[in-house]
């Protein structure tokens, strides 16, 4: 569960249908997941002491690879 989840989940008297608390709930959801997807590479760019565009391009390389084996 996510904090945005939790929070939904421990104010279900708040109105999150109400557009600016719909538009706030959707913002915040983004946020996590950019916050999230940023923890990875930074873990990625420790792990490997790789700087992130080399890491972009090795995943970039490993994705074509990857999905043109399976066709």
């Amino acid at each position: 569960m996510t904090a945005i989840e939790f929070l939904v989940k421990e104010t279900p008297n708040m109105h999150w249908e109400d557009a600016y608390w719909a538009d706030l709930y959707e913002r915040a959801k983004k946020m996590e997941k950019e916050n999230t997807d940023n923890k990875v590479i930074h873990f990625a760019e420790w792990l490997t002491k790789k700087h992130s565009y080399t890491l972009m391009a090795l995943y970039e390389h490993f994705e074509e690879e990857f999905y043109n084996e399976e066709l």
